[in-house]
């Protein structure tokens, strides 16, 4: 039975690997976060892997607070490059191949068509800047590995957009939704399937590999919140506002949308449509 690392496993992505881990029976799944694995100490991440007999490592980790970054960018880059460093080095020394998650936001969103795995990353925050130095760190010190980008994600669990707005909706009568960036909401579950379903093909190849992975169809901001709301029936109204009237302190890319051609060619995958997704996890928070 091969056993899998998971990283970070109590954020959306790893709770998701977990609810889906008991419909595939060939693995064996160890799950850690800070705990149990401080991913910024290179001695505890060594003596872990060499404690453990391992066949995979998935890394959900990551520093995620993106308007926060700005003002920790040692910290961020910690978490999101230098973790990234020991974890692809353990991963080499023991012939394991490494899945790493990274996002949209290594890309400045000055696109007009969906990004592909071969454009020229150039991210515009501090955020964006350290998910970057992480996938340069695969590349530096993995020897098989896969990058897979994600964007908008969103779960049953966790924080996310999804559910901001269905608590926000229920308290306030109107709600102001940027309308000016656009990309597409990847439901977290939907991901999870797909990286277990890659390494349950044995397909990965030596090296390391870029790909992009999202829901299928192209929104913005103020669209996703009024499926949100229709879908859930919550009435508030949702009032379209450009980026330059909402303030953030870190930049984000006004055109989010990912190719995915790849991932489907080499590995087969399925992507669902954003809104069969989003009726799907709205239909689990019900419960």
């Amino acid at each position: 039975m091969k056993r899998i690392l998971v990283t970070g496993s109590n954020g959306q992505l790893g709770s998701e690997i977990k609810a889906l881990s008991s419909k595939y029976t060939d693995f064996q799944f160890l799950y850690t976060d800070i705990n149990e694995l401080n991913l910024t100490d290179q001695n505890a991440i060594n003596t872990f892997f060499e404690k453990e007999d391992l066949h995979f490592c998935i890394n959900c980790a990551a520093y995620t607070a993106v308007d926060k970054a700005e003002d920790e960018p040692e910290l961020a880059m910690l978490i999101n490059a230098a973790s990234v460093v020991y974890l692809a080095k353990a991963c080499s020394k023991k012939e394991i191949p490494f899945i790493h998650i990274s996002t949209d936001y290594v890309f400045d969103g000055k696109n007009h068509k969906p990004y592909s795995e071969f454009d020229a990353a150039n991210p515009n925050s501090e955020y964006g800047k350290t998910k970057l130095a992480g996938e340069k760190a695969v590349f530096g010190f993995a020897d098989t590995a896969l990058i897979i980008r994600t964007s908008w994600l969103y779960s049953s669990y966790g924080n996310n957009f999804v559910k901001t707005m269905l608590r926000l909706g229920h308290e306030r009568k109107e709600l102001s939704v940027v309308f000016d960036q656009v990309g597409t909401p990847t439901y977290a579950g939907d991901l999870a399937k797909a990286i277990l379903d890659i390494l349950s093909s044995d397909k990965i190849k030596q090296g390391v590999s870029i790909y992009h992975y999202s829901n299928e169809g192209v929104i913005s901001w103020y669209d996703f919140a009024q499926a949100i709301f229709r879908e859930s029936g919550i009435k508030c109204q949702v009032k379209a506002i450009e980026s330059k009237d909402f303030p953030v302190k870190a930049s984000r890319p006004f055109y989010s949308v990912l190719n995915k051609s790849k991932i489907k060619k080499d590995f087969q995958v399925e992507v669902p449509y954003w809104l069969d997704s989003l009726k799907l996890v709205l239909k689990q928070l019900e419960n």
